[in-house]
């Protein structure tokens, strides 16, 4: 089981272009609390779990426009790489390593 704690910044190629986000966990258990900041603002992170090296988590965003993002991203050491998919929109790979 990896390490999942921390800062992680990571960016998605998005139709509006590269996402860079930063991402709080914080573990408890199978599952965990944080949150999302980029250019759409600060947002908790809801229904985080954790799944081996898996984390999966929603994210209700309202810029640039209201939409909840679904993310899956696993951890490899200091790493992170995965997809994030908004209703509607599409699903887009995403990758990051960890700040702090």
């Amino acid at each position: 089981m990896t390490n999942v704690d921390g800062v992680w910044d990571w960016s998605a190629k998005t139709p509006l272009g590269e996402q860079r986000v930063q991402l709080t966990v914080k573990r408890e258990g199978d599952t965990f609390t944080g949150g999302m900041e980029g250019a759409f603002g600060s947002v908790p992170v809801t229904d985080g779990t954790i799944s081996g090296d898996t984390l999966t988590y929603s994210a209700a965003v309202t810029k640039p426009m209201p939409i909840t993002l679904q993310c899956e991203l696993t951890v490899s050491g200091d790493t992170l790489s995965g997809t994030v998919s908004a209703a509607g929109v599409g699903s887009f790979p995403a990758s990051g390593q960890r700040a702090a």
